[in-house]
């Protein structure tokens, strides 16, 4: 017989496995605007009017007589906003709030000329334009004299006015009836109401999409929208499904699919040698975004020319107003940075949260947790958190604590604070209906609930079993929500407990695609479609709210969220995500890599996948593996599901810890240089981990590879990712670069793919020529441990002898990086011989004792006689040295240089 707990399971995984989740064929509007006639708007030019901050001006379009207000406005910097909305509207159109925090300053718009046919404004001393074509509408956006980016070029401007509810809808309502069909020939829904799998959605204001379409000129290389299992690249998606923007439950998720997953972000990007363009298109109702490439990347290898290459882009949403940013560029740096500048720089992470994290659902009890913890001191193997899934809670009761399982939490928190580590626990937003539970009551008596379109709380079935769902969305929900983190409130917590928010795309078992009706209602009347891909932004946003509250506004928090949407990444030192429940295949492992580079474009920096894969057991090759893998990106955290094998680094053999500790130790040792990645990403929007192209902008063999990527642009990581491997082919780019094997220090020209033989105990790491990297020296149990290890630093030459590289320092904990500006910035430059050790900024400040205790020169041509260090007030000192002529390394030892003082190191 199987188990209690292997029924659970099976349950468990059949409850959310079973159903179906939408093509676009079962999508009405969808199905409207791709199967519709286009729309032959006009734009009617003698309505323009110059604002000072833009221009607007009426569109029409002549059968459906729809009148549209066209709302334009520029930046300096290199961005356009258009707004479209109804001249007229019957009610107000949602349109997104909270998502962008600065929108650039604008320009004055001027007429630079004028014609029947078009009007072409100007700003910025003429170097950017958009020019208004009359009829048939399109809207072209210039730099210089080329055009760029087309608004409309294919005419599929679609915008569905909202209708008089009082009459159709209600019909539609009482009845279940048709009231008309969607398109000519389609007898499949209507336009009131729409059926899936027996869910019925009553549309309130009846049909209210809106879509359209870009090109891009010149381009043939598009990335972005994420969340989806498929390359890094966008796929042209004429012959087969659009990409889903729709925010689900997918457990299991298939890879290389186009459906939507956990999280999304409407931003894309357009790459080709000489600029790199972006459209955010900011809407958080359910979204398509198909990709059609013309002529293929083929035809132009043929024609040799790039004489018609373009990428269109066609945009269509449930409902909202079309509201979108074209930034553009000219590189990625200043894309990221204008992003970045709309919708929240990634936020600086608490140091612990870069270190590894252990997870499995569940833990069963105290005692599990601290053998757990005893496991990784055992064996040698640094970690910094250990994690608490559902079952750690009563009865599925959030902000509580089995009273079996977990009598003692307090105790339990002081026993892993007492080796510097965290512990963090679930918090969903499904609350168990429970009249005997005080935050249940609270929540309802407080009107904290979404509601059903007839006014009742809307409730569904999750972990909690019959369970209503809080209204994020509500900011005095949110208010309320933040203040149960606090230790007066939230009882067996500590300062040391971080939290991670799940099921929030919402996750509803017994909802349509297992998620919350669409006609449910939230604060402002808003219906769910509105708003549906911002839900687990906004409790993203509370959580994060609530742990900084608790410490009285002076620690980093740190929240992991499944869902999430455009400017998550924002939320103070709290912005972290991961892929959700993969599987431990070698494909789940192999399509780990374009997601998460995928998500760097558009934002989120501070993303990871389950190492291991969530679902399904993992053989211990696919498990050094994907630990080599993760212990190189973003967020590292090991999590399975409780019917898999237990896990633990420890359980496979001494083959097999070895090579996972050695993974995780030189993800430690590495810290200083992700900690650094992540102050840039902070203060300038550039992403820790990047395709290669980011680096190597005008290469077009480096646009389509995902299958390696660089972490900042010091270091090129070429994964293992498929079972068996020996050899590996790794593309090296630049003509003019020297690349360094970080294991062996070998140097290698770029421009070329090498092969390069790889063991279970190796994954190809490159340092790039003319580059630093810093690292810890030695061993410890967690960061602050490492935090007290001497560093080591790196330089790698440049084929000119050169090289630059930056270390930033902090508490690695609080905001007194930002309140008092307790923070230093060191920069290192290696010219003539000459290696200089100074201040990378005027503007911090931070005293420590980090010391750097050796430096490792790499493409040395000859030996050296006498290196010499100068510290400023101090005589010159003559240091030891090693020189390895096989690999042309210098290494000097044994230096103690304060790494916040000014210092340098003369090769004579």
């Amino acid at each position: 017989m199987m188990s209690t707990v292997q029924t659970e399971i099976s349950a468990a995984v059949k409850t959310r496995t079973d159903g179906k989740f939408k093509r676009s064929e079962d999508v009405a509007f969808y199905r409207r605007q791709s199967q519709g006639p286009n729309m032959q708007h006009q734009a009617l030019l003698d309505t323009l009017v110059l604002a000072e901050k833009g221009a607007r001006l009426e569109l029409l379009e002549p059968d459906k007589k729809t009148a549209l207000l066209l709302t334009l406005s520029a930046s300096e910097e290199g961005s356009v906003r258009i707004v479209v909305d109804e001249l007229h509207p019957v009610r107000a159109r949602y349109r997104v709030p909270d998502v962008v925090v600065e929108e650039a300053p604008c320009e004055q718009l001027r007429v630079q000329q004028h014609s029947e046919d078009s009007v072409v404004l100007s700003w910025s001393s003429g170097a950017y334009g958009v020019r208004v074509w009359r009829f048939p509408f399109r809207l072209e956006i210039l730099c210089g004299e080329d055009v760029v980016v087309t608004f409309n070029s294919r005419g599929k401007l679609w915008f569905e006015p909202l209708q008089d509810p009082s009459g159709a809808a209600e019909k539609a309502k009482s009845s279940g009836a048709s009231t008309s069909s969607e398109v000519e020939g389609d007898q499949t829904g209507s336009l009131w109401t729409e059926t899936f799998e027996g869910f019925v959605d009553v549309k309130a204001n009846g049909p209210s999409s809106v879509g359209a379409d870009f090109c891009f000129h010149g381009f043939s290389h598009v990335y972005g929208v994420p969340e989806h299992a498929d390359d890094l690249q966008l796929r042209d998606t004429r012959h087969g499904e659009p990409y889903r923007l729709y925010n689900l439950d997918t457990f299991a998720y298939e890879v290389h699919s186009r459906r939507g997953l956990y999280g999304s972000v409407p931003l894309l990007l357009a790459h080709r040698p000489d600029r790199t363009v972006g459209v955010f298109w900011l809407n958080a109702s359910e979204t398509f975004v198909g990709v059609r490439y013309s002529p293929s990347e083929r035809q132009v290898v043929e024609s040799k020319t790039k004489k018609g290459l373009e990428t269109d882009v066609r945009w269509a949403s449930e409902s909202g107003v079309i509201d979108c940013r074209v930034l553009l560029g000219p590189g990625p740096q200043q894309l990221f940075s204008q992003y970045a500048r709309l919708t929240g720089y990634q936020a600086l992470p608490p140091l612990f949260a870069l270190g590894y994290h252990q997870c499995r659902y569940s833990y069963e009890d105290e005692a599990d947790v601290k053998a757990v913890d005893a496991g990784f001191d055992r064996h040698g193997i640094p970690y910094d958190v250990i994690w608490l899934d559902i079952d750690h809670t009563d009865e599925k009761r959030y902000f509580t604590w089995d009273p079996a399982r977990f009598p003692e939490p307090l105790r339990l928190q002081r026993h892993l604070e007492a080796r510097k580590r965290k512990l963090v626990v679930i918090s969903d937003p499904h609350i168990k209906v429970d009249p005997g539970w005080w935050l249940y009551r609270e929540a309802r008596d407080r009107g904290h609930f979404i509601k059903d379109r007839d006014g009742r709380v809307f409730q569904g079935s999750c972990w909690s079993g019959e369970s209503s769902y809080l209204d994020f969305s509500n900011p005095h929900t949110r208010a309320w929500y933040s203040r149960c983190f606090g230790l007066d409130k939230y009882e067996g917590s500590t300062p040391s407990l971080f939290v991670w928010v799940d099921m929030n795309e919402p996750s509803v078992f017994d909802g349509p695609e297992k998620t919350a009706h669409k006609d449910a209602v939230h604060h402002g009347g808003w219906e769910h479609r509105e708003l549906h891909n911002l839900y687990g932004f906004y409790q993203h946003m509370a959580t994060m709210e609530g742990l900084i509250t608790r410490s009285g506004g002076l620690d980093r928090p740190f929240v992991l969220s499944r869902s999430f949407f455009a400017g998550s990444q924002r939320f103070d030192a709290a912005g972290a995500v991961w892929t959700g429940d993969n599987c431990a295949s070698w494909d789940h492992l192999k399509i780990t890599v374009p997601m998460l580079l995928s998500l760097s474009l558009a934002g989120i920096s501070f993303c990871g996948a389950d190492v291991g894969g969530f679902f399904k057991d993992a053989e211990p090759e696919l498990l050094v593996r994907w630990y080599q893998a993760a212990a190189l990106q973003p967020f590292f955290r090991g999590h399975s599901i409780k019917s898999a094998e237990r896990r633990e680094p420890w359980l496979f053999g001494e083959a097999v810890t070895a090579a996972i500790r050695n993974a995780i130790q030189q993800r430690y040792c590495l810290l200083p240089y992700w900690y650094t990645l992540f102050h840039h990403a902070h203060v300038s929007g550039l992403p820790p981990l990047r395709p290669l192209w980011v680096e190597f902008q005008k290469e077009q063999s480096t646009f389509a590879v995902d299958n390696q990527y660089m972490i900042g642009g010091a270091l090129l990581v070429c994964p293992v990712t498929d079972p068996g491997v020996q050899e590996v082919q790794v593309l090296l780019p630049g003509s003019g670069e020297v690349w360094y094997d970080v294991h062996s220090a070998k140097m290698y020209r770029g421009g070329r793919t090498v092969s390069l033989p790889v063991t279970l105990d190796t994954v190809p790491v490159f340092q790039r020529g003319g580059s630093v990297v810093c690292r810890w020296m030695g061993r410890g149990s967690c960061t602050a441990e490492f935090q007290q290890l001497p560093l080591s630093v790196t330089v790698a030459l440049s084929a000119q002898g050169a090289a630059d590289g930056e270390l930033y320092l902090d508490d690695g904990r609080s905001f007194s990086y930002r309140d008092r500006k307790a923070f230093c910035l060191r920069r290192f430059r290696m010219q003539s011989g000459c290696l200089v050790c100074c201040s990378g900024s005027k503007d911090g400040s931070f005293d420590c004792d980090t010391v750097i205790q050796s430096v490792s020169i790499l493409g040395m041509e000859r030996k050296p006689s006498a290196p010499t260090v100068r510290v400023s007030g101090a005589p010159d000192k003559s240091v030891g040295f090693g020189y390895v002529e096989m690999c042309r390394t210098l290494t000097v030892n044994s230096l103690n240089l304060r790494a916040s003082l000014d210092w340098e190191i003369r090769i004579l």
